[in-house]
C-alpha cells in the first residue's frame, strides 16, 4: 500500500509518497508565487496550489503501481483565509498567516473584546495573522465581497474540497482560526457572532485521522487513481510535522525550521499559558498542544543569502563560521513581524554590534543565532509555566544545517534527536493517511513504528554558558527598539 502527503507550504506543494513501513518512495515539490500587494500583505492564489498540486500527484505516482495508492493527506501552512461564494468560484486571493494587515481588527478583539473573553472562547487571544481577524477586514474593506462567503476554509482544506467534494476541516488547524473552542473541539458561537458569520459558512469538524471522503471520480480519472483513495482530514503544518516527528502524547517536543519557526510541545491535557503569549491548539494525535511561532525562521537565512548575498551556496557560506557563541553581532528576525512571544505586526528585523572588524561570516551567524534566540523566547514562555522539556526533534530546510542544529542545541541548552526524515509536515501527513486507512490503530503507533531518530546534537556545557550570556542581552533588543518600529 501507498499513501500521500502533501505538504502545502507557502512558497512551494512538496508532496511525498509513502509505503506501509514508513518508507519515502519519491518526493516532488512544485513552486507557486506568492503576492505581496501592499507592505505587509501577504497573498496567494487558491487554484495555484491545487493546479500545482494535481501537476505533482501526477509526477509523485507516474513510476510506481497506482492501484497501490490507498489514500492522500495533509499538513497546511495555517490561518489562511479562503473564502468561496455560491457557486464555489474563490471571491479573492487568499490572505496568508504572515500577512500583518489586521492590526486594527487585532487590537480591536484584544483590547474592545477583550484577552480573557477571547481566551475564554477559544483558549487564544487575536493575532494578526490568525483567521478570524482576516474575517473582520475583509467584513470591514471589503463589504461586497464579504456578502458573498458562502464557504470559509483553510489552505489544505481547499485541496480536500476540490479533491473530494466534501466541505471539512479538522480540530488542528481549526485551532488557529480563533473560531474554535479548542476544550470543547466546537465552533465557538460568540466567535461567530463577533464576526458575523454562520456556522454553515464553516466546514464539518474531524479529527486529524478520519476520512472525510474518497476522491471525486473525475479527480481520480485526471490522476489516473482509484476513486476509492481516501482523502484524510490532515492537520495543519506543524501538527503534521509533529507528527512526522513523532510528536506524539505527552511532553514531546518539536522545532521546526521552516518559513516560519516553531516550538511544539504535545500534551494529553488540555492547558492554557496564562499570558496566551503561546498558543494552546488541538494536536493531530487527538491531544493538545502548546506552541510559539516567530513568523521568520528559515526565510530569514533565505532573506540574507538569496537577496543580500545573492547567493545559494548555502553550506558554503556556513562553512567558514567557526566560532558560535562567541559573535558579536545581533540579528533580530522579525522581517515579517512577530507573533510569539510579542504578538507584534510592527516589529521589523534588525542587525546591532557591527564594527569595523565585522565580517561576513560574522553577519550570516547572527542571522542563525537570531532566529534561535527568537525560538528560546518561547521557550522560556513554556519553562515560565513549569513545561519543560529536556530534549527535542527538529525538522524543516533548516534542521539540514549542523551549524543550525548545534546552534539550537546550546541556545535552548537541549538534547536535538535528528530524525531519518527530515520532511515533517508531508511525512506526518502520509502517516495520517496511513492510519485513516487502517493500517494503524492510532497516530501515536504509527509515529512510534515508523519515525527513526539516527542521531543526537549534544549541548556543550561551554557553549551553552556562552549563549546563555548572549541571549540575556538578546531578550534586552526587542523592549528597546520597540518604540522605533
Amino acid at each position: 500500500m501507498l499513501f500521500i502527503g502533501v505538504d502545502l507550504g507557502t512558497s512551494a506543494v512538496k508532496l511525498l509518497l509513502m509505503d506501509e513501513e514508513g518508507k519515502i518512495c519519491k518526493i516532488v515539490s512544485r513552486e507557486y508565487p506568492i503576492y505581496f500587494p501592499h507592505p505587509g500583505w501577504s497573498e496567494q492564489n487558491p487554484e495555484d496550489w491545487f493546479k500545482q498540486s494535481m501537476e505533482g500527484i501526477r509526477e509523485l505516482t507516474s513510476e510506481c503501481d497506482r492501484s497501490q495508492v490507498r489514500g492522500i493527506s495533509f499538513g497546511g501552512q495555517m490561518h489562511g483565509l479562503v473564502a468561496l461564494d455560491e457557486n464555489d468560484r474563490v471571491i479573492r486571493p487568499a490572505i496568508l498567516w504572515n500577512d500583518g494587515r489586521t492590526a486594527k481588527q487585532t487590537d480591536y478583539l484584544n483590547e474592545v473584546i477583550g484577552r480573557d473573553r477571547l481566551s475564554e472562547y477559544t483558549a487564544n487571544i487575536a493575532f494578526a495573522g490568525f483567521t478570524a481577524p482576516k474575517i473582520l477586514w475583509m467584513k470591514e474593506n471589503e463589504p461586497e465581497n464579504f456578502a458573498k462567503i458562502r464557504k470559509i476554509m483553510l489552505p489544505k482544506d481547499y485541496l480536500a474540497y476540490k479533491l473530494s467534494g466534501v466541505f471539512c476541516t479538522e480540530y488542528s488547524d481549526a485551532s488557529g482560526m480563533l473560531l474554535l473552542d479548542v476544550k470543547n473541539k466546537r465552533w465557538s458561537q460568540e466567535m461567530l457572532d463577533i464576526c458575523g458569520i454562520s456556522e454553515e459558512q464553516l466546514p464539518k469538524l474531524y479529527e486529524s485521522w478520519e476520512a472525510v471522503g474518497t476522491l471525486k471520480k473525475e479527480i481520480a480519472d485526471e490522476l489516473g487513481l482509484s476513486d476509492q483513495v481516501r482523502v484524510i482530514a490532515g492537520a495543519g503544518d506543524n501538527a503534521a510535522a509533529a507528527v512526522g516527528t513523532a510528536t506524539v502524547g505527552d511532553g514531546g517536543c518539536n522545532i521546526s525550521l521552516g518559513t516560519s519557526g516553531t516550538l511544539f510541545i504535545s500534551s494529553r491535557t488540555f492547558g492554557v499559558d496564562k499570558n496566551n503569549a503561546l498558543h494552546s491548539f488541538a494536536h493531530a494525535d487527538g491531544n493538545y498542544h502548546l506552541m510559539g511561532c516567530m513568523l521568520s525562521a528559515a526565510s530569514c537565512n533565505k532573506w540574507w543569502m538569496d537577496d543580500i548575498l545573492k547567493t545559494k551556496a548555502y553550506q558554503e557560506e556556513q562553512a567558514g563560521i567557526t566560532k558560535p557563541g562567541e559573535n558579536q553581532v545581533f540579528y533580530l528576525p522579525y522581517l515579517m513581524g512577530e507573533r510569539s512571544p510579542h504578538n507584534d505586526p510592527d516589529a521589523r528585523a534588525a542587525f546591532i554590534g557591527m564594527s569595523m572588524d565585522t565580517t561576513r561570516e560574522d553577519m550570516t551567524l547572527a542571522v542563525l543565532e537570531g532566529v534561535a534566540f527568537g525560538l528560546r523566547d518561547s521557550l522560556e514562555v513554556a519553562r515560565s509555566i513549569g513545561v519543560c522539556p529536556e530534549r527535542t526533534k527538529i525538522c524543516g530546510g533548516g534542521a539540514k544545517s549542523p551549524l543550525w542544529r548545534k546552534i539550537i542545541a546550546n541556545v535552548m541548552n537541549m538534547k536535538v534527536d535528528i530524525i531519518e526524515s527530515e520532511e515533517g509536515p508531508g511525512y506526518g501527513a502520509a502517516i495520517l493517511a496511513a492510519v485513516g486507512c487502517g493500517v494503524f490503530s492510532s497516530v501515536e503507533e504509527a509515529a512510534g513504528r515508523l519515525v527513526k531518530v539516527v542521531a543526537t546534537e549534544e549541548p556543550d556545557p561551554e557553549l551553552t554558558a556562552r549563549y546563555e550570556e548572549r541571549y540575556q542581552k538578546f531578550r534586552k533588543l526587542y523592549p528597546a527598539l520597540k518604540g522605533l518600529f
